[in-house]
């Protein structure tokens, strides 16, 4: 005899909270182990040291020097770390099942909402920066991003410097950090992968920034991490950080009316590199290529 269900009875949960907008579920929770978070990213720095040394190696010869590079090897090794980031991130994903772009956050997002915590975020991180750094009596301290790289002369130079800055770093990072750091250790709740995402964040950048800068950006890994949970996507933290990168390479570097054209050149070729991965991502599907209103 078959039994009838109560009226009552209640559905099994589903095997992802549903997310904000029109995101997939599996955009938040993706199947990959904890552990693969640290490991990914050990896997993408040891990666990034062999490239770097590789390229230092060819351009020897051309009379580069090791210990103050030019920057066309400055500009190469940065871009190289971004993409052993981006392609640690793939490696480990693939170890579970082939990767789908929604489970980075490459989906669509809430545009209303994810404008507010653009323009929110970006506040707060402001305003946070300020206090701290003068709490802590560096409220001076300076950070010429050019000068690290070895491009403070030279029009070239500074060009290919902020493109790596305002569009590979945001990119990349944020690929890295709030689409797989996050996303595999997200699991285990919210306030443990965004806080030990933070960190991670914060300390990478110890060898780039002044040490005072730690703090701060530590806070704003852990904020993308809560834009990328009430969004469900990856693009708004990208606009984020494109927005905070591009006033600080203008800022560093005392622009003017550069400024402007930074500001819309930065998220044009981002918009360019998205479009171009997800035409080489197999199968990505139409949701990760538009925002929803």
């Amino acid at each position: 005899m078959t039994t009838v269900p109560a009226a009552d009875a209640h559905p099994a949960p589903p095997e992802y909270p549903e997310r904000p907008g029109s995101a997939p579920a599996e955009s938040l929770i993706p199947p990959w182990p904890g552990w693969t978070a640290p490991a990914a990213l050990f896997a993408g720095f040891a990666a990034t040291l062999l490239v770097g040394l590789i390229i230092a190696a060819v351009a020897a010869p051309f009379g580069a020097s090791v210990t103050d590079p030019p920057p066309s090897v400055s500009v190469l090794s940065a871009i190289a770390q971004d993409a052993c980031l981006i392609a640690a991130a793939l490696l480990f994903a693939r170890m579970v099942a082939p990767p789908r772009p929604a489970q980075f956050g490459i989906c669509a997002a809430p545009l209303k909402r994810s404008v507010l915590y653009v323009v929110g975020g970006y506040l707060a991180f402001l305003v946070f920066s300020f206090l701290w750094l003068l709490v802590i009596g560096q409220s001076d301290v300076k950070d010429s991003i050019a000068d690290k790289l070895g491009a403070k002369n030279g029009t070239v130079a500074l060009i290919a410097v902020t493109f790596v800055v305002t569009v590979c770093a945001p990119l990349a990072e944020e690929f890295f950090f709030r689409g797989y750091f996050f996303g595999a250790l997200r699991k285990n709740g919210f306030w443990f992968a965004a806080l030990f995402t933070g960190l991670a964040f914060g300390i990478v950048h110890v060898f780039g920034s002044p040490i005072a800068f730690i703090v701060p950006l530590a806070l704003l890994g852990t904020a993308l991490c809560f834009i990328r949970e009430k969004t469900g996507s990856l693009y708004p933290g990208i606009a984020l950080h494109c927005i905070n990168n591009s006033v600080a390479m203008c800022s560093s570097e005392h622009w003017s009316w550069q400024v402007p054209l930074v500001l819309v050149f930065a998220p044009a070729a981002i918009v360019v590199l998205i479009w171009l991965g997800l035409r080489l991502w197999p199968d990505a599907p139409m949701d990760a290529r538009a925002p929803s209103t």
